[in-house]
């Protein structure tokens, strides 16, 4: 399987959102069509960076919806632990349960990690810009949380700017 590439279209993905609690409904790239994306994985709900970095974007998210921009939480977790963890921070946006990985090995941030002194396999933090045509237009690896939202509302600001 390919992964994306800066300046190349991204392919269609659909991955099991929050906001419907039969499981049923999906959120589909195609359905974003029109609007930026910010894609943002992160390697577990509640987790203290995690929490920080959703929180982050939260309190960002009415400045990122005025520039036409949908924010998406990514990690591998279950849709249920996402519903909780989304409640309970308030957040606005939706979050997607990749268990199976297909969207993180798209976006290659599976990576090998130092957990405890043990080599294990993780999402490594990691957020994606995609325009308003699907097209990848910026991409922050080994996110560092402080700072970072900052940093992707102005990449979506200069994206604004050149269309």
């Amino acid at each position: 399987m390919s992964t994306v590439v800066l300046g190349k279209k991204v392919p269609e993905f659909r991955l099991p959102a929050t906001g419907d609690p039969t499981g049923d409904r999906e959120t589909r790239l195609a359905d974003l069509k029109g609007s930026n994306v910010v894609l943002y994985f992160y390697p577990k709900d509640s987790t203290p960076g995690c929490t920080l970095e959703g929180q982050d974007f939260r309190d960002q998210h009415a400045k990122f919806k005025r520039l036409n921009t949908v924010i998406l939480g990514v990690s591998r977790d279950s849709l249920a632990s996402h519903a909780r963890f989304k409640d309970k921070q308030n957040f606005p946006f939706e979050l997607l349960s990749d268990a199976e990985e297909k969207l993180c090995r798209l976006f290659d941030v599976i990576k090998e990690k130092n957990m405890y002194g043990k080599k294990v396999m993780g999402i490594e933090r990691s957020t994606f810009l995609i325009d308003t045509t699907g097209v990848l237009r910026a991409e922050w690896r080994k996110v560092k949380v402080p700072g970072h939202v900052d940093e992707v509302l102005t990449a979506v600001k200069a994206l604004g700017k050149t269309n």
